[in-house]
């Protein structure tokens, strides 16, 4: 019986594997834009390798650089900039050169033939300066509205970056406990496993043995699991996410 209770056990400690597994495929899978039911492969070598956090300022610099949002509003101010320059290029006088031919007969006096004439005009409308004046000020009011929305979209990303650096910081850390658990569930087994040979263990403290290892085992693979998708958040978080991440 209660070698049947092990087992169940152990199936139970696989379904959960299982589980969430297909929990972390589907979050990568929206966090790379595919569809939820792309079947992703998973690369032994690069998975045995635990991602680095590195330098948090590092990944923040790369938000500002890379994040498409900022981008966005990038574009919108230099939109506003070029409106503001076209109003106020609008509200200086243009200037036109005249010239002409003339002649003239002054009697007793002079005459004067093919005389050039050459000017300069000076036009000014006067009607226009209140509806410049007021899209002006329209403009104005929308950069000084696109700046503030652009430091909040700036804490934001900050705070974005920020939580996914420090969930990378704790998935390497409890990689590194779950470490030291198979270590110890590894010694307790082959402890455990002598003693039964030597008739100075039950069947049944070896089953609980080697469950204990088995789920150690298991929870440093959903450790790693965990610590891939947490680094996929940062790369995301810092606008460095692609398609092809994990090849």
């Amino acid at each position: 019986m209660r070698a049947s209770l092990q087992a169940s056990n152990v199936e139970l400690a696989l379904l959960e594997a299982q589980n969430n597994l297909k929990d972390a495929s589907v979050n990568m899978c929206l966090m790379l834009g595919l569809p939820e039911q792309t079947e992703l492969l998973v690369e032994a070598a690069a998975f045995e390798q635990t991602p680095t956090a590195g330098i948090l300022s590092a990944w923040e610099d790369s938000a500002m650089l890379h994040r498409n949002e900022l981008a966005a509003y990038g574009q919108r101010q230099q939109s506003i900039k070029a409106g503001m320059q076209a109003v106020k290029g609008s509200q200086l006088p243009s200037v036109a050169a005249t010239g002409g031919y003339f002649s003239a007969h002054l009697q007793n006096i002079a005459t004067i033939s093919h005389a050039l004439n050459v000017g300069v005009g000076v036009k000014y409308n006067i009607s226009s300066l209140w509806k410049t004046k007021a899209r002006l000020n329209e403009l104005q009011a929308n950069q000084q509205e696109l700046q503030a929305a652009t430091s909040l979209m700036q804490d934001k990303i900050r705070l974005e970056v920020n939580k996914s650096y420090e969930a990378v910081l704790l998935m390497q850390k409890k990689t590194e406990v779950y470490d030291k658990a198979i270590e110890q569930a590894t010694e307790n087994y082959r402890i455990t496993n002598n003693k039964y040979n030597n008739g100075l263990a039950t069947l049944t403290d070896l089953l609980d043995a080697d469950l204990s290892l088995l789920r150690a085992r298991l929870n440093k693979v959903n450790a790693k699991a965990d610590a891939t998708l947490a680094y996929a958040n940062l790369l995301k978080a810092a606008g460095s996410l692609q398609p092809g991440f994990g090849k």
